[in-house]
């Protein structure tokens, strides 16, 4: 007997039994009714598979946990929708179950703890709602913009085991049924959503933004290592650099309660640094200070603005936890200074720039696990723009080099994870990146690394969903995102989204070319593939397919010849 792991779905009707028994016959044809129109497509729309019916009931199976829990919010929506205007006595309602588990498979059917557990949480689960396992919460809690609340262990009937449930938001139309972004009061109404405005560089130099915008990332990264916190990625607060607008409108636009705001003047030796802590919807100040430093003591800032805020918002934490989110990344200023300038050309590709800065920010500081990090981007970018294979076995160093050192340091994780997707060892870059996102829950750049590992491996209806819960932490989507998103469109086979979203860039770099030449000569536009093909041409001189090839990084050979042929019909040179 065949046995494997499912994502599993079991709905039935609340009521049924008074429902027949008041109308039989209208009740069998309104339920016939419903399979049809909005069960049905919306199984083969999620990739679902209708195991059996019986009476009320139906189990199905999904090919990935996405899918089943996005399927049964879309079937609780569309259902809500179909009993608009229905007397509440013969509305058809249902409750929904899922699980993620082994199953045994004998005749097409499917038997086994994994769908039992999914029978039990569908009988617990709320008329319209839906009750999950942590099983399949697991799977999913980062990748769909969802509300989850914790219902603890529960014993199940006739299952030996107590299984932790959750279940989904009450307000299923308000948890995002279509897959776009949810609103942020429903998603995070139990956190305090917190966004840090870059801090005004206040030294009279404008060559010394890089530092300010460095401390001010810095905070954020820090910040984000708080569960507790739900906190707006830089990308989006820093859209707002020196605007004195309304605090109620930057709020209300950021989607954030609190806003940070500060400014920071370095003289010689010693910083100059202020921060307050507002309410965004009132505009009181509920925290601020000055501090008259050292430029060594700019660590210590960081760290009591971070612990102040959190103490603020969320309340005094253990002492146990605020010394692990307290990492200092180097004694050195001097080290920190080098990081920043390089990190800072690294944000504009600018390898070239980037990594001269940030070996010497190591050779000051051998243990500085931040410059490890940016020194294996700063590689991997070399190597995609020149071509340098020599830059990959760098990155594997330097990535290497800082674990290493620091064995929960997030940067250096996600920067292997880069790396291990370039070697195509896909399982230790799964590893590599989950790990980062745990240590870093709130990372919009981890959970886009993890978006982009998925694509590569044929999941990029995931990856994408991936990309739908970024846009809640960073409403303001920057150019990277929109990106990611073309290039997973292009692997999903939406043409001619990929070409809409990727035509939107500006400016748009050689790779967004490739993929819109692709995308075009699938479409059979040849003109307007060609006209990409020049692009690419233009900005890649030695670009050819077999050159691409050896750049891809595909687990499955179906999708690097899917991208490599449409690059074909588009007429880039062979070699």
């Amino acid at each position: 007997m065949e046995r494997r792991l499912a994502a599993i779905l079991v709905a039935d009707v609340v009521g049924y039994s008074r429902l027949m028994e008041r109308d039989e016959a209208g009740t069998m044809a309104a339920l016939a009714k419903r399979r049809r129109a909005v069960w049905e497509p919306l199984l083969a729309k999620h990739r679902g598979r209708v195991i059996r019916t019986k009476g009320d009931g139906t189990l199905a199976e999904f090919v990935s946990a996405v899918d089943a829990v996005q399927c049964a919010v879309d079937l609780q929506r569309a259902m809500k929708e179909a009993n608009t205007g229905v007397p509440d006595s013969r509305a058809i309602v249902l409750r929904i179950g899922l699980n993620l588990g082994d199953v045994m498979v004998e005749d097409g059917d499917l038997y086994g703890d994994g769908v039992n557990v999914a029978a039990r949480l569908e009988a617990m689960a709320d008329p319209g709602g839906i009750c999950l396992s942590a099983a399949i919460h697991q799977q999913v809690e980062r990748l769909l913009p969802l509300a989850f609340r914790d219902l603890g262990d529960q014993e199940l009937k006739n299952i030996a085991r107590p299984v932790r449930v959750y279940s989904i938001s009450d307000d299923i139309e308000a948890a995002g049924g279509t897959g776009i972004p949810i609103n942020r009061a429903s998603s995070v109404a139990d956190k305090p959503s917190v966004a840090v405005l870059p801090f005004t560089n206040m030294s009279g130099d404008p060559e010394q933004q890089y530092f300010s915008d460095g401390v001010t990332v810095d905070i954020i990264t820090e910040l984000s290592r708080y569960k507790e916190l739900f906190v707006i990625a830089r990308n989006s607060s820093f859209l707002f650099r020196n605007n004195f607008a309304d605090m109620k409108r930057v709020g209300k636009e950021l989607g954030a309660e609190y806003l940070v705001e500060g400014s920071l003047r370095k003289v010689g030796d010693r910083i100059r640094f202020s921060a307050q802590l507002i309410e965004a919807s009132s505009g009181t100040h509920l925290w601020a200070d000055r501090y008259d430093r050292e430029l060594a003591g700019i660590f210590d800032i960081q760290d009591e603005v971070t612990q102040t805020i959190v103490a603020t918002l969320v309340g005094q934490l253990s002492r146990t936890r605020a010394e692990r989110a307290r990492r200092k990344p180097t004694e050195l200023w001097a080290a920190y200074d080098y990081y920043l300038r390089g990190s800072d050309y690294s944000d504009r590709w600018d390898a070239s720039a980037a990594i001269p800065l940030l070996r010497r920010a190591i050779d000051l500081d051998p243990t500085f696990t931040q410059a490890y990090a940016g020194l294996a981007l700063a590689c991997l970018q070399q190597r995609y723009l020149e071509g340098n294979e020599e830059a990959l076995d760098m990155a594997l160093a330097y990535a290497r080099k800082g674990l290493e050192i620091d064995d929960n340091d997030g940067g250096c994780h996600a920067a292997m994870g880069l790396v291990e997707i370039a070697l195509r060892r896909f399982n230790l870059a799964e590893a590599h990146s989950t790990k980062a996102v745990a240590l870093n829950p709130n990372s919009v750049h981890f959970a886009a690394l993890n978006a982009y590992r998925l694509s590569r491996c044929g999941q990029a209806r995931e990856a994408l969903a991936i990309l739908d819960a970024i846009a809640r932490h960073d409403p303001l989507t920057p150019q990277w995102y929109s990106q990611y998103r073309g290039w997973f469109l292009f692997e999903d086979r939406r043409y001619e989204e990929a070409i809409e979203t990727l035509s939107r860039l500006s400016p748009l770099q050689y790779w967004d070319h490739v993929h819109m030449a692709a995308a075009y000569a699938y479409l059979g536009r040849d003109a307007a593939a060609r006209a990409e093909t020049s692009a690419v041409l233009r900005m890649q001189p030695r670009f050819t397919v077999s050159w691409w090839s050896k750049m891809l990084s595909y687990k499955n050979p179906a999708d690097a010849e899917h991208a490599l042929l449409g690059l074909r019909r588009a007429g880039l040179p062979e070699n």
